[in-house]
């Protein structure tokens, strides 16, 4: 569990801007975190500005030559149908992106309000929600997504659907373990005698202290629902055809990949260094605000 300070009341601005001097300080000695960094805005940049950088339309299907190696005119070649790979390649970034944001956001959000209820509600109400938080954890991801998928079928809303229950549980239980401990502190018993209520003290002073650990926690489970996006791309239960998506292009790379490996190197490229950037990023957070939890690992 990553450990934080508390944040207390008495806290001013120039105390906030020295931490976050001192956060700099230390992030910028980090050189894998500080490449991590640079990968995840270079990535984010791109993908939103994703249509002005393409040189041809990603799901045009193009007369001239299927399944060329890279050119002027097609900087990372062709596909069987003779699309642009650079185009769809630049495009299929912002599925991964927009599934990994929207899922945890979704998960995070619905995790602290759950965790918090348990944490504070009564008895069987903690257990009744723990109970359900093992019951969603006790099954492999990848196979829960799976069986969903094949359910509901293959779209971009069912699988931000299921990536966010199956992470909900994880920031659930961190929200409920450290709320208690929190509300035990000083300051807070401080505030409950001057008459503040569990709503102030949940909205004001605990909820600030939990979603600092939960958003580092989410940060470096981004690399996992990147690959969890794309490996359901691959298998065909991701977005729809002809969308660009990265996982669907290693797809039609291993499909084809005696004729050519131009498409298997343009669909996984992306994914190592998307993975690899949000990896670093979030161990580098880990490493300042939690230098003893590596020891724990």
């Amino acid at each position: 569990m990553v450990r934080v300070e508390a944040i207390r009341p008495e806290a001013n601005d120039s105390t906030a801007i020295g931490a976050f001097r001192s956060f700099l300080g230390q992030f910028r000695k980090n050189r894998l975190g500080m490449l991590g960094a640079v990968l995840v805005i270079l990535i984010a940049a791109i993908a939103v500005f994703a249509p002005l950088i393409i040189t041809h339309d990603p799901v045009r299907i193009m007369v001239g030559p299927r399944l060329a190696a890279p050119s002027l005119d097609f900087l990372l070649g062709t596909d069987q149908l003779g699309r642009d790979t650079f185009s769809r390649v630049i495009m299929g970034g912002r599925i991964p992106l927009l599934v990994a944001f929207a899922s945890l956001s979704s998960a995070l959000a619905v995790g602290v309000v759950l965790g918090l209820i348990a944490g504070f509600g009564p008895r069987w109400l903690d257990n009744l929600l723990l109970l359900i938080f093992d019951t969603i954890r006790s099954f492999p991801g990848i196979i829960f997504a799976l069986a969903i998928i094949a359910l509901l079928g293959p779209s971009l809303v069912n699988i931000i659907l299921v990536i966010a229950i199956t992470g909900m549980p994880g920031y659930a239980r961190v929200a409920r373990t450290q709320a208690p401990a929190l509300q035990s502190s000083e300051y807070i018993a401080a505030e409950r005698s001057m008459g503040a209520g569990t709503t102030r003290i949940l909205a004001v002073h605990i909820l600030p202290n939990v979603i600092g650990p939960l958003v580092i926690l989410v940060s470096m489970d981004v690399p996992a629902v990147i690959a969890t996006s794309a490996g359901l791309s691959f298998l065909g239960m991701g977005v729809r055809p002809p969308t660009p998506d990265w996982g669907a292009i290693l797809n039609d790379g291993y499909s084809y990949i005696n004729q050519t490996p131009w498409l298997v190197i343009a669909g996984g490229i992306p994914i190592i260094l998307a993975t690899l950037g949000f990896t670093f990023l979030g161990e580098a957070l880990r490493d300042i605000f939690d230098p003893k939890l590596r020891k724990d690992l």
